[in-house]
């Protein structure tokens, strides 16, 4: 199959990058008095073209000869390339060794970004560790939790289902099926695959591969008739034209996926429209393109017998034009290859503009326009911060990588019927807002034209009355439903209770404030009473503290520290969500992890604190004068209080799960309910049942 058919997309590639240079020759301003020239080399999908292309660029552009440059020309500037992640990895570990600058228009593998194995490695489209993290939001996003996974056996599929299937894992979906298409075989490995996803319950596949690999597969599902699955697509085909043909529409309609970002290139969709192959005899390809993309054979001496003899083939007239076919002008991959072109040139502007002493190198001089190193003009690249005529920014991090953008598309039966792809969305990294995920569900098309997300899910969601319980070698995404034990019913649908981020973080910081604030009422009523009594005594200084002021103050202060301890807890160490699959096997129990476990225990110490000072200040007043005396009654109170709170100690610390948290509130309400009853059930008694007690008269008299 190499090299036998034109790919409509690669051929507008070729013509982004000839357009590109003509553009920046014409150009007065951008490398003024300076003529950029251009060689193209057709890898032909194979690693030894790809290989002998570099070795060819590096020796002249004539002969390839290793480790010599032959040829007395203007020099290599720097190479657009290539398309694919491995073709660009044996290339980068090449041209990294000169330091000759090397920008990729489609190559999205992570390794790429390790800049000591590919030191003058960049590309114009992100890398897909970006886009695989995307794609786990999409799939999070619809809330599917069963699904399939197909990927190329090469570096660009693996490296992305590697990433793809953690992430997914991570978001809490469940992988149904990961199988590779075997690009070593001419069939792919397509009939076992189809076979895979036929039999498979999962009703999403997540597709990490190039279109003309993952089209062998398409055409096996259209002679199965599997019809029914939702397609999430890789950028590597999502926007492929091969794709795109009427007959495959059955199996593709409804795909979605994640394509490179593109825009309208207006002067370069008029320029290529303006193809013809009388008037661009020099471009070898623009007859087999025209053949191809109008379905029709052009004449010469060669093929003038066959025509004449066989009337089913259709002779070109010359008169067709590209303007009838190609009317959109929003690109995607051609506009990867002319901002890589930009890149180059605005690099070599830089080092048109240099002035001496200036320069960044260590022995401060400029070097030649037309006499350079390599890794002079790699410096220029990196640093580069411009937007090109099209307003695009040209900027590249660390690792060589561009801005991380891309467009959601949805791929709908045009009016024509064959395969459109509409945008439906965008996912970017440096959005203003903070949504990097931005879907325009109304505009999404399914399957059969329906607009309702589909399910993929192993299990139904149980209904009211039952629970989910896991099955034994399955993933945790297919369980059984299972009826609920007596009182354990929630009549909603989905795990009763369930611990939620912001829960975790207030529940132990509101039940600290709260004690906190009523011990340290009840710790000022019992110095307002010390002082009130031997503030009586004749000379006594404490009169001037008899009042409000004092209570307030003793209050605001325990408070505060209380206050100071949670919001150090929040900042360094906060609490959070967490499954344990230990203490009971089979079952997952959710609760609240208390983050850092010396702050919660501090807490606690600063609750017995503030209960020990009450005591001991309350334990001290007791000889005061029963009618006036709550002394009494703050000292048991208290005794009480921590009475509960000591034996809560090792009570949590042997229980797990639900009953540490059954522990604590019983602790919290025993010592809350011994509070009052200590301070408050002796005055009840008396305003009930000794009301004659409770009077002006019997106070003075006694």
């Amino acid at each position: 199959m190499h090299c036998q058919k034109i790919a409509t997309e690669y051929y507008q590639s070729m013509h982004a990058l000839i357009f590109a240079v003509e553009e920046i020759n014409g150009d007065h301003e951008l490398l003024p008095n300076i003529t950029l020239g251009f060689q193209i080399f057709d890898k032909c999908t194979t690693l030894r073209r790809s290989a002998k292309g570099v070795l060819l660029m590096l020796s002249g552009g004539k002969k390839m000869t290793p480790n010599y440059h032959c040829y007395r020309e203007a020099p290599l500037a720097g190479i657009v390339g290539d398309s694919g992640s491995t073709h660009s990895i044996l290339m980068a570990e090449i041209l990294g060794l000169y330091r000759y600058p090397q920008i990729s228009y489609l190559s999205t593998s992570p390794v790429l970004s390790d800049r000591n194995r590919f030191p003058s490695f960049f590309r114009t489209i992100p890398s897909d560790e970006v886009q695989m993290r995307g794609l786990a939001q999409l799939v999070s996003y619809f809330d599917w939790s069963w699904v399939g996974f197909l990927a190329d056996d090469d570096d660009y599929g693996q490296f992305g289902l590697q990433m793809a299937k953690q992430e997914i894992i991570r978001t809490g979906a469940c992988v149904a099926f990961s199988e590779n298409i075997l690009i070593g075989q001419p069939n792919r490995n397509a009939p076992q695959l189809a076979k895979v996803i036929r039999e498979s319950s999962a009703k999403v596949v997540v597709v990490i591969a190039s279109d003309h690999n993952f089209v062998i597969l398409v055409e096996e599902l259209l002679k199965e008739n599997v019809t029914d699955k939702i397609w999430v697509a890789s950028e590597g085909w999502v926007t492929s034209a091969l794709l795109s043909e009427e007959k495959f529409q059955v199996v593709l309609v409804g795909t979605i996926g994640f394509a490179i970002h593109g825009a309208k290139m207006p002067e370069f969709t008029k320029y290529f429209q303006r193809l013809h192959p009388l008037k661009d005899f020099h471009d070898p390809f623009i007859e087999e393109f025209w053949e191809q993309t109008f379905s029709c054979t052009l004449l010469n001496q060669n093929n003038l017998f066959q025509l004449n003899s066989n009337s089913t083939i259709q002779a070109c007239t010359r008169n067709e034009k590209l303007e009838s076919l190609l009317t959109e002008n929003y690109h995607r991959i051609p506009l990867n290859v002319y901002t890589a072109v930009y890149s180059i040139a605005w690099a070599l502007q830089g080092l048109l503009n240099c002035v001496q002493r200036t320069e960044p190198f260590h022995y401060g001089g400029c070097s030649s326009i037309i006499s350079f190193h390599p890794w002079q003009l790699l410096y220029y690249i990196q640093n580069l911060n411009v937007k090109t005529r099209l307003g695009n920014q040209i900027v590249f991090d660390d690792k060589g990588n561009p801005p991380a953008i891309y467009d959601i598309v949805n791929w709908h039966v045009s009016t024509n019927g064959t395969l459109e792809q509409v945008v439906v969305g965008s996912y970017d990294l440096s959005a203003s807002d903070g949504n990097t995920l931005k879907i325009n569900s109304p505009d999404i098309t399914w399957i059969d034209s329906k607009t309702q997300v589909p399910v993929s899910k192993c299990s139904p969601s149980c209904p009211s009355g039952f629970r989910q319980m896991i099955v034994p070698g399955k993933p945790s995404c297919c369980y059984e439903c299972a009826r609920c034990p007596q009182g354990q019913i929630s009549n909603r649908t989905g795990f009763i209770g369930y611990p939620q981020p912001e829960n975790c973080l207030l529940r132990q910081m509101a039940f600290g404030l709260a004690f906190a604030f009523c011990i340290s009422c009840v710790l000022a009523k019992t110095i307002t009473v010390i002082i009130a009594f031997n503030a009586t005594k004749p000379g006594s200084r404490l009169k001037q503290w008899i009042g409000l002021k004092v209570s307030y103050c003793v209050i605001v202060f325990c408070v505060f520290n209380q206050f100071c301890m949670c919001v150090m807890w929040l900042i360094f160490s906060p609490p959070f969500p967490e499954l344990d699959t230990n203490t009971k096997p089979g079952i997952i129990i959710v609760y609240c992890n208390e983050g850092s476990t010396p702050a919660f225990w501090c807490m606690l110490g600063y609750l017995g604190l503030l209960a020990t000072i009450s005591f001991i200040v309350a334990f001290l007043a007791r000889r005061l004068p029963d009618s006036f005396n709550e002394a009494k009654f703050i000292t048991f109170s208290m005794l009480a209080f921590l009475s509960v709170w000591v034996s809560f100690i090792p009570a949590y610390l042997s229980a797990r799960g639900m009953y540490t948290v059954a522990m604590e509130v019983f602790a919290i309400l025993s010592s809350t309910w011994a509070v009052v009853i200590c301070i408050f059930m002796p005055k009840m008694f008396m305003v009930l049942f000794r009301p004659h007690l409770n009077s002006r008269e019997h106070i003075i008299r006694n």
